[in-house]
């Protein structure tokens, strides 16, 4: 375990994510002893603050936990603030002076972690003046942490890679995809490679299908002037989905390790089919949110939100097929599906298992009740806002006969336990600390997932085809539905059916 002296510079100290998710998670590691005396932060932006108005910004953003007056003070004193336009380079010079007097004073041993919560069009601007302002001459390690999105497309993001490379090396980069810090994420290596019942069948013998499911109950809020720009696609697909997938289809690493989930990882990334333009438009489907109600509920659609192009082409939904070219999953499809405005809010993925070869039952029942075809097992991780997971089994009826009917086992993490997890960020913060990058994403797996979503962003630019409309607060536009029908199969998840049959949705 490394040191915690550390001097960390956040780049969009007054901005929403670091209220919201850096300062909480860094006072929570401040209250489990992580860090401890040691440590200092500096927050700059552009504006005009006093170290006292960064303190009390700091304080109302750790209200939620009830520190005492004097924990909240202490844990506060440790941050500086440095009113700074990123690109001017005597700015730096001002930058390099503060953090060498608090290294000194917090006994930091030149420890630096910068992390840049701002746009990406500043990344270059400010490693290369970390660099030649000599921020970066200290005997301590240096790391830079990143946040979504790197980059627009691939070269933007090969570009992007490029100008940080200048000046840290890959093992410093820590490019932050927070579902990779969400427990159950974490759970999925665990429920793979512990339980030999679910490894001996992970593969296309026993499994007919993948399906990962990333819904939201907002619509586009006030991220709209962004979102019209990015659409669900780059928003959801590049990052978390194909995340996630690389987890599920990953052989088993030699040891468990950050190089060998790293190198699994970017195997299976490497093993998804590049689709040709026909094959994304067979395989593929995007959705925009139009007007709708749900539960005496009523959203306007996407086209009508404030700062959304009348006209705008944009998706606010995306469900797909990827198949993966390896002798594990040949012929297994990976069906996905993400998007704005829909029923309810909830990740989960689930592992359809094929039906036995015979079903010994089916001329064991007579009459009304007469069953040909079994249930599938559904294995499911739920990854939020519930936590846990569920096996659909096969069990009898209790009663005459041999009818059987689904069985669920079932286990949710408690309220309590999740209210007290880390959270994502103060888990991935801690792993930056010591230095693990094993729950970030390498260069190789940004690379192959940018490769992979631009096959299918180009054929829609191309097509300039309005997006099917689906009325906010159901599952999606009805090609979505077809697009597994077609193949005989259909959605695991389906909570709008809940909703109709107790006449709260049309």
């Amino acid at each position: 375990m490394e040191t915690k002296n550390v001097l960390m510079t956040i780049f969009g100290g007054t901005g929403d994510l670091a209220r919201r998710k850096l300062y909480p998670s860094l006072f929570r590691l401040y209250q489990k002893g992580d860090l401890n005396d040691d440590f200092a932060v500096i927050g700059t932006a552009r504006r005009p603050w006093s170290d006292e108005t960064y303190h009390q910004v700091i304080k109302d953003s750790i209200a939620s936990f009830e520190p005492s007056d004097k924990e909240a003070q202490d844990f506060a004193s440790h941050f500086y603030y440095q009113s700074h336009n990123v690109k001017d380079t005597s700015h730096y010079d001002v930058l390099k002076e503060l953090s060498d007097q608090l290294d000194e004073k917090y006994h930091i041993q030149g420890n630096r972690i910068f992390y840049l919560a701002m746009s990406p069009n500043f990344f270059g601007t400010i490693v290369s003046h970390l660099k030649s302002q000599g921020m970066m001459n200290t005997k301590g390690y240096h790391r830079v942490i990143i946040e979504k999105p790197f980059g627009n497309d691939y070269q933007s993001a090969f570009k992007l890679n490029e100008e940080i490379n200048q000046v840290f090396a890959e093992d410093e980069i820590y490019r932050i995809d927070h579902y990779l810090g969400k427990e159950m994420i974490q759970n999925i290596s665990a429920i793979r490679f512990a339980n030999l019942i679910f490894e001996s069948i992970w593969n296309n013998r026993y499994i007919d299908n993948i399906q990962i499911s990333l819904a939201e109950e907002v619509g586009v809020e006030e991220r709209a002037g962004y979102y019209d720009k990015s659409g669900a696609l780059k928003d959801m697909v590049q990052n978390h989905i194909l995340q996630m997938l690389s987890l599920l289809a990953m052989e088993p690493p030699v040891a468990f390790s950050e190089k060998g989930i790293r190198a699994e990882k970017i195997k299976a990334l490497d093993s998804i089919r590049m689709y040709s333009e026909d094959e994304v438009r067979n395989n593929f489907v995007r959705g925009q949110y139009t007007e709708g109600e749900i539960d005496d509920q009523h959203f306007k659609g996407y086209r009508d939100e404030e700062n959304v192009d009348e006209n705008s082409l944009t998706e606010t939904f995306v469900a797909g097929k990827f198949l993966i070219d390896n002798f594990r999953w040949s012929g297994v499809p990976f069906y996905i599906r993400t998007g704005k405005h829909l029923t309810e809010k909830g990740t989960r993925i689930n592992i359809v298992f094929k039906q036995v070869p015979v079903n010994v039952f089916k001329n064991s029942i007579t009459g009304p009740h007469k069953q040909n075809q079994l249930d599938s097992n559904v294995l499911t991780i739920y990854i939020q806002p519930t936590e846990g997971f569920s096996l659909i089994m096969n069990g009898k009826e209790i009663g005459q006969g041999f009818q059987t009917e689904p069985v669920k086992l079932e286990h949710r993490n408690s309220a309590d336990i999740i209210e007290n997890t880390p959270e994502a960020y103060e888990k991935l913060l801690l792993d930056v600390l010591n230095g693990d990058g094993t729950n970030f994403t390498h260069w190789d797996e940004v690379a192959q997932s940018w490769r992979i979503v631009d096959r299918i962003r180009q054929t829609w630019d191309k097509d300039q085809q309005t997006p099917p409309g689906y009325p906010a607060g159901t599952m999606g536009p009805k090609e979505a539905y077809q697009l597994l029908e077609k193949d005989g199969r259909h959605w695991i998840w389906e909570p709008d059916e809940w909703y109709r049959q107790r006449g709260l949705l049309k």
